[in-house]
């Protein structure tokens, strides 16, 4: 595996990636999600590598070696997509294979959304497609829901403050360290996260003091993390959901459309997550008709690809290998 920084049209990008030298070697685009970065997946680009994909994955806007652009506007969903179509034109391939966990599993699904002539088949990790509303904007709805149900405050409302992130850089590895532990798998169902917090309870104070480095992480890799964000901030991350209202405005174009093309979907059976966006697991193929497989990792959590390493390649390659 390589580490190398690429220069897109709007942006710079340090990319992962390793596989054939060859042009015509099919290339796999893989996108993290929050608070993660491009080695997240290194176990998938080793693994994609050998068996002969190209493999790209990138910090994402706003993350580690990446650029940084200030502005939530700067970080609305065709910014997002148009780095990745912009990436797949600089790595020299003219089509690719999109994966996406956690923000990237949206990244993906609109990459396959919006452009199916660049991406021609699409995998999403813990998150489902989630079609656009037709009532409106998604954090005043999500609001009234948590609210209505007595859940208190989903943490996406919360860091639609301005100075949501300067709570998360008083202290960068407790901070990572809480919310790797909160949503793995191998933490007590009890002690995990639900991503809903007490009025007035901070989303750090509402996880333990006592959290853990999840089996996975090893302190060499969690340093990896912490001294990406202690460089980079949390501000670019958080501006991510900031943009979900702009990212409903801009999108009614697509309202009703649906993805085409081939598709997977994997999530952790255990991943808290799904107390939020579970809902839109079970219509998933009303809206990707070519969903080839829908799988459940059983005991898995939200960091599904490094806690479940082995499993997620196999079902990736599965699926890249039947295309």
């Amino acid at each position: 595996m390589r580490t190398r920084l690429i220069k897109t049209d709007g942006l710079v990008q340090q990319v992962l990636e390793d596989g054939p030298d060859q042009a015509n070697a099919p290339l796999v685009l893989l996108i993290h999600g929050f608070p993660e970065l491009g080695i997240s997946w290194r176990a998938q680009v080793e693994a994609l590598a050998q068996a002969g994909y190209r493999v790209a994955a990138p910090d994402m806007r706003g993350y580690g070696g990446t650029e940084k652009p200030s502005g939530a506007d700067a970080y609305a969903i065709l910014h997002l997509v148009g780095d990745m179509v912009d990436l797949v034109r600089a790595l020299g391939a003219e089509t690719c294979v999109v994966v996406g966990h956690d923000w990237g599993a949206p990244v993906a699904w609109h990459c396959a959304l919006l452009r199916p002539d660049v991406f021609r088949a699409v995998a999403g990790l813990s998150v489902p497609f989630q079609p656009r509303r037709i009532k409106g904007p998604p954090t005043a709805a999500m609001a009234a829901i948590s609210k209505r149900a007595g859940l208190g405050d989903l943490y996406i409302n919360r860091f639609q403050a301005p100075d949501a992130h300067r709570a998360l850089e008083a202290d960068t590895a407790t901070t990572l360290r809480k919310l790797f532990w909160a949503y793995d798998g191998a933490t007590p169902a009890n002690r995990r996260s639900t991503g809903f917090m007490p009025e007035g309870v901070a989303l750090l104070d509402a996880i333990g003091d006592n959290a853990t480095l999840p089996p996975w992480l090893s302190p060499d890799h969690f340093d990896d993390y912490v001294q990406a964000f202690e460089k980079g901030g949390f501000d670019g991350p958080l501006n991510w959901y900031r943009a979900l209202d702009l990212n409903w405005a801009l999108t009614a174009f697509v309202q009703d459309q649906k993805i085409a093309q081939p598709a997977l979907f994997v999530v952790g059976e255990d991943d808290p997550v799904r107390h939020y966006a579970g809902g839109h697991e079970a219509g998933l193929k009303d809206w990707v008709p070519n969903l080839i497989r829908s799988v459940v990792v059983p005991g898995a959590g939200h960091w599904i690809q490094q806690e479940r390493a082995d499993a997620v390649n196999g079902l990736l390659l599965a699926f890249l290998n039947g295309l």
